[in-house]
């Protein structure tokens, strides 16, 4: 019984808080989805919009009349049918009156009501002044003819149209955009020739599928030359669906070396895309840009000027980067969600759109017809009247002179209804004269023939729909344009990545014994002349370009990957590396590496075990590192060896051993990996390794061009690559003695011929 209302004593209303709140919450929410937010199917218009237009059809500002104040149509729309705030008012009233924001404009204005750049810009309503646009014919030209119920407005003393007897699917043309409770709407516009097609061929094939409709409706047609760049699927899914979303896409062309923008995505403003623009450039996300103007006026309303720093700049990829990253592109939330003619909010397919209007204008057309059949039969009433009096007017006056009530006399005497008697005695003598008779039959005639062609309308589906299709191929006559949106096939907007919008330079990343790292320009220093800490020394170099990734080798088998640009530079002593990756208490630095990420390494370690790699196998986000060499047991890791101009045919893999060995195979003969142990490079017992006793000091990757650098203490033998032909065998094998003397190998290294 709580939530039940409960009359007391006194004859107060009680009622529970939470049936109150929650009845109060629901009709505040069907009031904001049917009253305020959601457009009508019919006329799609909101009470707002079709209440300035009312109004101002009541004020007599049709598109043939003067210029009025917007004051004065804002504070009848508030004082006789909308009560809320001016500002309001008056913002709708502007967007109506907006060719960049309306494809078909409602409101004609003269003055300031806006610009593409900044839409709210608009002078106050004292300052502009307004008229109904010719469109908006289409919504007024038979609101007095019966078509349309009507209901009192707030306050009861005046009549208002639920809706207008829009002659064309408004709610398609123009669309519109709002926010309810639990609901939004999202409908774009559309081309009044394509729309009026697709009904044409609805009322011609009733059975048409969404297929067949588009055919006609190509898609969404916004008020600018822009691209839609929507996959055509797409489109039909969403028109299927009633959701979606449709991209557009600036056009621009190059003209002299420099890219014009010449038209926007819908709503979009040039001074914002020029201020994103011009934020990238600032930030040297946009080197290959070198200046920005606007050079918009009135012959050319959008016409925005990119300078490209050199006629080298890849301008096609330039442009993928800013419609990626600029409102240069634009994406469009698409909700076709309106109130039916069942007055039920319901989110619609774009068939069924059309099939309710069409229900709804049959109903409107019909009713027109119907309510001019009633004019046309009244008429014809009061001219038969008319006839009797011209027939007996002797009789007639007679009456009227000597009868009290000479009402029923006449419709007893001459077999009257009230209406014609009524007639009768308003009738002025001046129409009883001669030239009368032939006036009166000549209309007659023509009322009667159009009364036929009404009757046979009404009673004639087929003739009805003929007239509707007739009427709607004279307003797209009248009122269609070509469409301004093209649909166009255009591929994904690529961003530039950090890398790619770097400028690329020559450098050597240098590593310290001790674990710091730097950057020095260029490929010609020397690391070891480099400045270090006391107590620290060189270890690794890697030579490379500034938008490359470098890659680190632990001796525990990981990789790790810095970004080349964001090193300190070699004038200084570096930083720790440790402060950038999480490498394992204990672990050393034993590989550098830097190069294009198809470029191969080969990764070993010193119990002969080793694979070829592709750099980009190895990059990793993660601070941690990932897996890269798997070690046997006892095994260490080997400076990995560079893969001459990334070729593996032709080249060859060096080992040497602790015991003075060296064996020279195909690098084919090893496996492309991206981690993992490896295949056996030389042959070495597996226990020797674990106590290590024999073991590998070095590898190397060489080519018939290259020549064999080995040290041994002090000393070093270069052996060019047709002196190798004695250490050449088998992958796995055991190799040959190196000559005596170099026999205790300290490290190797190719030198370039």
């Amino acid at each position: 019984m709580s939530d039940q209302l409960n009359i007391s004593a006194d004859g107060v209303e009680q009622i529970s808080l939470k049936t109150y709140t929650e009845k109060a919450y629901l009709d505040y929410s069907m009031y904001v989805i049917l009253d305020r937010a959601l457009p009508n199917i019919a006329d799609g218009l909101k009470p707002v919009q079709r209440r300035i237009v009312y109004a101002m059809s009541e004020l007599g500002l049709k598109a043939s009349a003067k210029y009025k104040k917007s004051a004065r149509t804002v504070g009848d729309v508030i004082g006789k049918f909308h009560p809320h705030g001016d500002s309001s008012v008056y913002e709708a009233m502007v967007l109506m009156a907006q060719d960049f924001s309306y494809r078909y404009p409602l409101v004609d204005g003269q003055g300031n009501w806006g610009s593409t750049d900044d839409p709210k810009s608009f002078a106050a309503m004292r300052y502009t002044e307004s008229k109904l646009a010719p469109f908006s014919e289409l919504l007024l030209s038979e609101l007095g003819q019966g078509t349309v119920d009507w209901q009192p407005n707030f306050d009861g003393t005046l009549d208002e149209p639920k809706v207008m007897p829009a002659r064309v699917p408004t709610v398609l043309l123009n669309g519109t955009t709002g926010i309810a409770v639990g609901m939004a709407t999202d409908i774009p516009p559309h081309n009044l020739r394509e729309v009026v097609q697709a009904c044409i061929h609805l009322l011609e094939q009733p059975k048409a599928g969404l297929q067949d409709l588009f055919e006609f409706v190509q898609g969404p047609d916004f008020p600018t030359e822009a691209e839609i760049i929507t996959p055509k699927q797409d489109i039909m899914d969403m028109y299927q669906s009633g959701r979606g979303s449709i991209r557009m896409r600036a056009v621009w062309q190059k003209d002299s070396g420099d890219v014009v923008v010449t038209a926007l995505p819908h709503q979009v403003s040039g001074s914002k895309v020029l201020e994103q623009i011009a934020q990238q450039m600032q930030a040297k996300k946009l080197p290959m840009v070198a200046d920005l103007r606007d050079e918009s006026d009135h012959e050319n309303p959008t016409r925005l000027v990119i300078i490209p720093r050199s006629n080298r700049v890849d301008i096609e990829a330039m442009m993928g980067h800013l419609f990626a990253t600029t409102d240069l592109e634009k994406t469009y939330r698409v909700n076709l969600n309106m109130i039916g003619i069942d007055g039920k909010p319901e989110v619609k397919t774009l068939d069924k759109i059309l099939r309710e209007w069409l229900q709804f204008r049959t109903e409107t057309t019909r009713r027109r017809l119907q309510y001019r059949l009633q004019k046309v039969e009244e008429r014809l009433m009061r001219l038969a009247a008319l006839m009797i009096v011209y027939l007996n007017v002797d009789e007639v006056i007679r009456i009227i002179r000597e009868e009290d009530s000479p009402k029923p006399i006449l419709m007893k005497r001459f077999d009257l209804v009230e209406m014609q008697a009524e007639y009768i005695l308003e009738t002025k003598l001046r129409q009883l004269a001669r030239l009368e008779e032939m006036k009166i039959r000549e209309e007659e005639e023509a009322l009667e023939q159009e009364k036929e062609n009404l009757e046979k309308i009404l009673n004639s589906s087929a003739r009805l729909k003929t007239l509707m299709k007739k009427e709607l191929q004279e307003i797209a006559e009248q009122y269609g344009d070509d469409r301004r949106s093209m649909i166009v096939a255009r591929s994904d907007a690529k961003a530039f990545s950090e890398e790619e919008l770097m400028t690329t330079e020559p450098v050597t990343v240098v590593l310290s014994s001790k674990g710091w790292i730097r950057s020095a320009k260029g490929h010609d220093i020397e690391p070891q002349s480099l400045n270090y800490k006391s107590g620290d020394g060189f270890h690794l170099a890697a030579k490379g370009k500034s938008n490359q990734t470098t890659v680190i080798l632990d001796s525990t088998g990981k990789a790790y990957s810095v970004a080349a640009h964001t090193l300190p530079s070699a004038r200084g002593q570096g930083e720790p590396l440790t402060g950038r990756i999480n490498s394992p208490s204990g672990a050393s630095f034993e590989g550098l590496m830097m190069g294009a990420a198809d470029d191969l390494f080969l990764l070993a370690s010193d119990a002969g075990y080793g694979f070829v790699v592709k750099l980009g196998d190895l990059y990793t986000k993660n601070k941690s590192g990932k897996a890269a060499l798997t070690l046997p047991k006892g095994g260490r890791v080997l400076s990995p060896g560079i893969v001459s101009e990334g070729v593996v045919d032709g080249s060859f893999v060096v080992a040497v051993s602790n015991e003075g060995r060296m064996l020279l195979f195909p690098l084919s003969d090893l496996p492309v990996m991206s981690r993992g142990k490896g295949n056996k490079i030389i042959s070495i017992p597996t226990s020797r390794v674990e106590s290590r006793e024999e073991f590998v000091v070095a590898i190397a990757v060489v080519n018939q061009k290259d020549t064999l650098r080995i040290y041994a203490g002090k000393r070093y033998l270069n052996l060019k690559f047709n002196e190798l032909d004695h250490y050449m065998g088998e992958r796995g094998r055991r190799g040959h003695k190196l000559p005596r003397g170099f026999q205790k190998v300290d490290r190797m290294e190719v030198v370039n011929d």
